[in-house]
């Protein structure tokens, strides 16, 4: 998930900036033109759109998303932990990678305890083998004594329960959730299914180097924030920061690291490059040791250079950038969500379920956009689905702050071809784009769903 470059301004004519393409018509057969009137089209989501707080911008045409499907990296959360989140964020409506950030928290600290040391290159060391090996925890308390202790420990927590780490620092296995929006365009828990993915072999088996217990008098454990306080992902941004600070607030519980409270800094990445810059800095010149963040793989690859330079680590919740596996890091970079090679096939085998006959994709024009469009269409033809019956649309993602985009010209094309499913690759964008279809006469199909 959570990608964006937040950079150019979409044009007003989204006819300059689509990249369409459309199979032709087979001879005899019905036109696109014919045919669109009785058409009905599922939509599709992925992690960037299928969210309770995404529902929130169809006020004004409620019920539109029902039906709407999609996949999203998601561990069944046990009813303990969703009460111990919301004890500490009353009122939270969504969970989406609250798990995630809490096992990066958690993992940052039980390395830096391994470690003896708040020095960022040692801890980094730590990361991928508090995940393997070793005796298996789960609880807080439980792997912080064993990382005082100076034992081997395998970490077993919220979204990590399978495999641990790979040698470039991302879990070997992950689940999906399969997601549905109801009528009141809220999501419906009771339709969510869970599917595993990844190969556990994969998992590293290199050797840390020796623990060091600490001692003596040390500074505390300083971890920074770069979540997306504001921007296009802000909607997200509510179940990661209740993930931090559940996870913040349990460690010092136990004890906290080298026997002081882990201090907390808040930091925005603003889904900007500019702002999320800013924020690094600021971590940078207040020495943290640790930053998780950012919200957004393009956002991540935009500050990577600037957090390698100053030797921190930079360790994201919520990244999916299959491109992210093989980045020079330095090997300071970490993820404890999946790469989005898995979730192409997760959400291809979800379209494939409801047989289609010709499908659009409508990708933001970024590394999260563009990369997972391509796995999807991968794993589509791998299925055995034409390439020629699937149609691309890739946009450019709107600047922070600036109007909705226009998607008439787009909207008007997706009619025309008359796609009996729609994927929708974005962020908080992806309302206006949802809303241009249905203006354009696109006939949504809410299927059993909206029952």
């Amino acid at each position: 998930m959570l990608v964006s470059r937040g950079a150019r301004h979409l044009a007003t004519a989204m006819a300059a900036v689509l990249v369409l393409t459309v199979a032709a018509c087979q001879q005899g057969a019905p036109s696109p033109q014919d045919t669109a009137a009785a058409a009905l089209t599922r939509l599709y989501g992925t992690d960037g759109n299928m969210i309770n707080t995404f529902g929130d911008e169809f006020k004004d045409q409620v019920g539109l998303l029902a039906g709407m499907k999609g996949t999203t990296p998601l561990t069944p959360l046990s009813a303990d932990f969703k009460a111990r989140l919301e004890a500490v964020r009353p009122g939270l409506s969504d969970f989406l990678f609250a798990g995630e950030t809490y096992d990066a928290v958690v993992i940052s600290v039980l390395a830096a305890e391994q470690a003896g040391t708040n020095e960022p290159a040692s801890i980094a060391r730590q990361i991928n083998s508090v995940t393997t090996g070793g005796t298996e925890c789960a609880a807080v308390a439980d792997c912080l004594a064993l990382a005082r202790a100076g034992t081997d420990l395998n970490y077993r927590g919220i979204s990590l329960t399978r495999g641990g780490f790979t040698d470039a620092g991302e879990p070997s296995t992950a689940s999906y959730a399969t997601l549905h929006f109801g009528p009141e365009d809220r999501l419906d828990d009771s339709k969510t299914e869970y599917v595993g993915a990844g190969d556990e072999s994969a998992t590293t088996t290199r050797k840390p180097p020796k623990s060091a217990p600490a001692r003596g008098t040390k500074e505390p454990l300083k971890i920074g924030g770069l979540l997306p306080e504001t921007g296009d992902l802000a909607l997200a941004n509510p179940p990661m920061e209740a993930g931090a600070a559940l996870a913040v607030e349990e460690v010092n519980a136990a004890g906290g690291v080298f026997g002081r409270d882990v201090v907390w800094a808040p930091g925005d990445d603003g889904t900007n490059p500019a702002v999320a810059k800013e924020t690094v800095a600021r971590h940078i010149a207040d020495q943290v040791s640790v930053i998780i963040g950012a919200g957004a793989s393009d956002i991540s690859r935009e500050v990577l250079p600037d957090v390698v330079k100053a030797g921190l680590v930079l360790f994201s919740p919520c990244n999916t950038d299959a491109g992210l596996s093989t980045i020079d890091d330095k090997g300071l970079f970490f993820r404890t969500s999946p790469s989005d090679v898995l979730q192409g096939r997760a959400l291809a085998d979800v379209i494939l379920r409801d047989g289609p006959s010709r499908i659009a994709i409508v990708a933001r024009d970024d590394s999260y956009g563009v990369g997972l469009k391509d796995n999807v269409i991968s794993e589509l033809t791998k299925a055995g689905f034409p390439t020629d019956q699937v149609e691309t649309l890739v946009y450019e993602p709107p600047t922070p702050g600036a109007p909705d985009i226009d998607f008439a010209s787009g909207a008007k094309q997706i009619r025309a071809t008359s796609p009996d499913g729609v994927l929708l690759i974005g962020f908080g964008e992806s309302a206006q784009i949802i809303k241009a279809i249905a203006k354009a006469g696109v006939r949504v199909n809410h299927g059993a769903e909206a029952n």
